[in-house]
């Protein structure tokens, strides 16, 4: 398949709120606000920061990116107009489905050099932001997440940046494959070693899928 011509749809950054849903509170990062120009190091992107460091941030987890064609199929099917970012993503992203994407590619954003490190694990904050309650379990049953990358070199992105893939991985394990047997396949021991077997994948989900191994294996 030919690689079609990858377009950054929206560049967002920001720092937790305090937000409310159905009259209780809760702190989260994913209210964020589109950029025209922003650093990127290894850590973050500069004026951003999460919540919750168990699904986010750190080195493994810098930049998060959401496939801009899956807005349409979800305003379609939960009748709802999502605002930018609306997964509480940096990159707003077309032509990076996570079928093909997949962990350890690496990409030219603007300045900066990034690798697919993992597959998003979403929160219930997904649900909570754009107020429909099953909107976290259908994210987890279509796989349709959204990814994180490390940051490689860093560098200066801008809105209008061009996203390049520079190398795709050798062993071509997608973001959707990860997903499909995190999520749902625990007990494929075969598929897990698979995943293993590429050296970039982050730490936290090499944890986890080892795991599942050792329980298999019980």
């Amino acid at each position: 398949m030919p690689h079609q011509e990858i377009q950054l749809i929206a560049l967002s950054t920001g720092k937790p709120k305090t937000l409310s849903y159905k009259g209780k509170n809760y702190e989260s990062a994913i209210c964020k606000d589109q950029v025209n120009e922003v650093f990127l190091s290894v850590e973050r992107f500069e004026g951003d920061d999460v919540a919750s460091l168990e699904f986010h941030g750190g080195p493994e987890r810098t930049v998060c990116a959401y496939p801009y064609e899956h807005y349409a199929m979800w305003e379609k099917e939960f009748n709802i107009s999502l605002p930018a970012a609306a997964f509480g993503e940096n990159i707003t992203v077309t032509n990076m489905l996570e079928s093909q994407v997949c962990i350890g590619d690496v990409f030219r954003l603007g300045e900066a050099v990034i690798q697919v490190s993992q597959g998003r694990i979403p929160c219930k904050k997904i649900s909570q932001r754009n107020g429909v309650d099953t909107f976290l379990p259908r994210v987890v049953e279509t796989g349709y997440t959204g990814y994180f990358f490390r940051v490689l070199e860093e560098g200066m992105v801008r809105s209008d940046a061009k996203i390049t893939l520079l190398q795709k991985h050798p062993l071509e394990v997608s973001v959707l494959f990860a997903n499909r047997i995190f999520f749902h396949e625990k007990n494929n021991t075969e598929a897990i070693q698979r995943i293993l077997q590429v050296d970039e994948l982050a730490g936290a989900w090499r944890g986890r899928l080892t795991k599942y191994i050792e329980s298999t294996n019980v």
